[in-house]
């Protein structure tokens, strides 16, 4: 019998201020570090929906509430023929919240910074860049690390 892969479920939350977008520099997580990321992200918990993992991202990571996030699009991901998980990543925006971003997990981010989406810093995470050239595209759903690329 074959046994079922494993699906792991995330929220990233991308903080918008005119055409600038919220970023953190990963540090001490052991994936990606030294990457720039979504200023707020991480698993979906069980009995949680994306919407209130996304909210509960920002409390935890950036101090902030008020949130009313904007779903973006939904990207599928692996990493070809590795043995791992599948991802899917829920992605959303906001560009209204309440309390000022700030560093709460000092042991995992670096720094923050406010980038110009046409002026993004390099590294970034590579499906996370993918996500943020896609946003304003229309695009609803988006594949990573497959055979064949997008649909």
């Amino acid at each position: 019998m074959t046994s079922r892969f494993v699906v792991v479920p995330a929220s990233y939350l991308f903080l918008l201020r005119g055409d600038e977008v919220l970023l953190q520099l990963r540090q001490n997580t052991g994936y990606m570090d030294g990457h720039w990321a979504a200023a707020a992200a991480g698993h979906v918990e069980r009995g949680e929906t994306a919407y209130d993992a996304v909210r509960r991202e920002a409390l935890e990571e950036l101090g902030l509430t008020g949130i009313e996030p904007d779903f973006e699009f939904t990207m599928q991901r692996t990493r070809g023929g590795e043995p791992i998980d599948e991802r899917v990543d829920f992605f959303f925006t906001a560009r209204a919240w309440s309390g000022e971003p700030r560093i709460l997990e000092p042991d995992k981010c670096a720094a923050l910074r406010w980038c110009r989406l046409d002026a993004l810093p390099d590294p970034v995470v590579p499906h996370e860049l993918m996500a943020l050239r896609s946003l304003g595209t229309g695009a609803r759903y988006l594949t990573h690390g497959f055979e064949g690329g997008q649909r």
